[in-house]
């Protein structure tokens, strides 16, 4: 996973990532994401993002079959709050997802919600624990349920490593995921001496 906060100004930023997910640890693409968002933050309690999306899916495990493309187009708005050191995060996602698959297109929207929690051990490690619910308002309303754990390990001011696990359920199967990944944020605001 490569997930990066890119500041523009004190208010906007850049957000960017790409994950991609594996049926096994290290084989068996099931998917690709691509996403860029423009952030813009209005109190250092709650901030907004505008955004896109570009998804290829495997939907089937150790069968050939065509891929599942999607765009998509997502507003986030999340509002952040500590208790002590604990820092929690709420993320509502709006998506509207334009799907095609072997020559169908259709559209759905869906709304998420992601509850995140990260608590400091040292100065340099973290652990973090998430769980995001998912809803569909087209055909069945719950489609997903994640919830994982893992540590992030503080490089440096601009890097962080990640490592974790975390459970994919849908309706009818669930799917156990190792997370491993990379977090860049960067800071393009002109600096005053």
């Amino acid at each position: 996973m490569y997930n990066g906060a890119h500041q523009l100004s004190d208010s906007f930023s850049l957000q960017t990532m790409a994950h991609f997910r594996y049926f096994e640890t290290a084989s068996e693409f099931q998917q690709g994401i691509y996403r860029l968002g423009l952030n813009y933050k209005t109190t250092p309690m709650f901030n907004f993002t505008l955004g896109l999306s570009y998804v290829e899916t495997d939907t089937q495990y150790k069968n050939p079959s065509e891929l599942l493309t999607e765009f998509r187009i997502y507003e986030d708005f999340n509002f952040n709050t500590n208790l002590t050191k604990l820092k929690l995060r709420h993320r509502f996602r709006f998506e509207h997802r334009f799907l095609e698959l072997q020559g169908e297109k259709s559209l759905q929207n869906w709304i998420r919600y992601d509850l995140n929690a990260t608590y400091p051990l040292s100065p340099l490690w973290s652990i973090y624990a998430f769980n995001e619910l998912f809803l569909n308002f087209e055909g069945d309303l719950f489609s997903q349920n994640w919830t994982g754990a893992g540590l992030l390990y503080k490089f440096n001011n601009h890097i962080k490593f990640k490592i974790g696990y975390f459970y994919q359920k849908l309706k009818n199967v669930g799917f156990d995921r190792l997370q491993f990944g990379v977090i860049l944020n960067t800071d393009f605001r002109k600096k005053t001496i």
